[in-house]
């Protein structure tokens, strides 16, 4: 894909020091990772960014993960950035893992938040049916809507977190989310990343119950990754980070510290 195709990316700054990119999952925004952010502020210039056809992001009928980290690339460009440490989540992994593998000598270290590099059976399918079933015209309220989508999503809490993407204007609801292009694109972003290699430090945080991160992933791991650390945090599902933000903040920043350290010394 050529990278003339970036679109604008919706993003805050917040912090001082080596600069680290949070990237979220799919249907989430840059609010997903604020508790790791808070916590990383006072020592990284923390750079919260909405993927393109998310939050306030532009949107795009064009999608794929060589797209989504050029757009991140332009983001770093115009913000003067040359390195980062980058943290992502699922989709925000996977988009992590590209970059690096694309613009390697901008990527400091990598964290992949129960995500591998790989193709997986399309698990959202029913999610993106059933946003796209919806029927903003006769929504007049968020309680509405839910009750809409329990048709279709049994579980409250994965409802909530879909409807942060509802936006209301001029007393008309719409979706934050390029619920078209995401559906079109779907079998891209459940595809695997790009070939290539990258010799920098990678963390793989799995979380225990997940089914994500698995054994029979570390060969697609190891032709691309050569500096791999993997760790577990047991009694977690894919949402690691929600479910256990203490631990999982807390693998994350002794990583990137370590990781800043090697960074500092070698530029003394």
């Amino acid at each position: 894909m050529s990278q003339s195709n970036t679109v604008q990316l919706a993003y805050e700054v917040h912090g001082q020091g080596p600069s680290v990119v949070l990237l979220h999952g799919l249907f989430g925004d840059r609010d997903n990772l604020k508790s790791l952010g808070r916590e990383l502020q006072a020592d990284y210039q923390v750079i919260y960014v909405d993927l393109r056809n998310h939050g306030d992001s532009a949107h795009s009928d064009a999608m794929d993960f060589a797209l989504m980290a050029a757009d991140l690339k332009q983001l770093l460009s115009n913000l003067k950035i040359d390195q980062v440490h980058l943290v992502g989540h699922s989709l925000g992994g996977k988009v992590a893992m590209e970059f690096a593998l694309t613009y390697p000598q901008q990527a400091l270290s990598v964290v992949a938040a129960d995500i591998a590099p790989v193709a997986y059976d399309e698990k959202h399918d029913h999610i993106l049916a059933a946003l796209c079933s919806l029927d903003l015209t006769a929504i007049n309220s968020r309680k509405q809507a839910d009750q809409a989508l329990a048709q279709h999503i049994d579980t409250l809490g994965v409802r909530q977190f879909l409807l942060k993407n509802l936006r209301l204007d001029n007393q008309q609801f719409s979706w934050r989310l390029h619920l078209a292009a995401l559906r079109q694109h779907y079998p891209t972003l459940s595809g695997a990343v790009t070939d290539g290699s990258y010799d920098g430090p990678i963390l793989f945080i799995k979380g225990g119950d997940s089914d994500y991160l698995l054994s029979e992933h570390e060969g697609a791991i190891r032709q691309r990754f050569s500096a791999v650390e993997l760790k577990v945090i047991e009694g977690t599902g894919h949402w690691l980070h929600a479910e256990k933000p203490q631990i999982f903040n807390r693998l994350v920043t002794a990583f990137l510290a370590q990781h800043s350290r090697t960074e500092r010394a070698s530029m003394v």
